[in-house]
């Protein structure tokens, strides 16, 4: 059961009621040191139950000293434990591909607002690398772009300012390509964000990526 508190009054007003109490003419100084003593045990735990009542209620602000992957998967998941969640979320997987000492499985069917699919990397078959692939049908580069601006800056705020690994624009061939990146690491971890786009004539290709990876 979560622990009530009702607002005690503040310190200035204790203060006052103290001051304003009468004493009688007849009091003694002896007297008068008596209560002022008494007094003095109350006024401690109300001090202490401000202090108990602030740091219960002040919200804790801890470091993150890692990233974790999406989906409530965690680093090194065994391929079996990620088919699995696969299973039962109704995702499929669409290829599997052996890379050298990594293999990287194409997903579809995650849900999330944009989501088109996700890439998933293993390496001696436990899991370091997960890719977030959103398209968005429509969308013009304007919306693209706003977009881009609110991922940063969530993960700013949270991670911290990322660095800029890559802005380009390939303008030497039939198809325009650009791509703007961003970097965050976290203790053992790194995050990318990266927006690309290739257009030739009137077929425009556009997509944004997230990359959580393991070191």
């Amino acid at each position: 059961m979560r622990a009530q508190f009702s607002r005690p009054q503040s310190p200035t007003r204790i203060a006052q009621q103290i001051k304003m109490q009468p004493t009688p003419a007849e009091m003694t100084r002896s007297q008068a040191n008596c209560v002022g003593n008494s007094n003095r045990p109350a006024m401690r735990r109300f001090l202490l139950s401000i202090l108990i009542a602030f740091f219960l209620s002040a919200p804790y602000a801890f470091p993150v000293d890692e990233l974790v992957p999406p989906f409530g998967f965690r680093w090194n998941d065994s391929m079996r434990r990620v088919e699995d969640v696969l299973h039962g979320a109704k995702a499929k997987i669409t290829s599997r591909e052996k890379k050298q000492t990594r293999e990287v499985w194409t997903v579809e069917g995650l849900v999330h607002p944009g989501l088109k699919r996700t890439v998933f990397t293993f390496k001696q078959r436990a899991l370091v690398a997960v890719e977030l692939q959103y398209e968005y049908a429509d969308w013009s580069i304007e919306r693209y772009n706003q977009r881009m601006g609110e991922i940063r800056k969530y993960f700013d705020e949270k991670y911290g300012t990322g660095k800029l690994v890559s802005r380009s624009r390939d303008n030497d061939t039939d198809v325009i390509q650009t791509l703007v990146g961003y970097q965050w690491m976290v203790g053992a971890t790194m995050l990318e964000l990266f927006y690309f786009s290739a257009q030739h004539d009137n077929l425009v290709y556009r997509t944004i990526t997230v990359d959580y990876k393991a070191l």
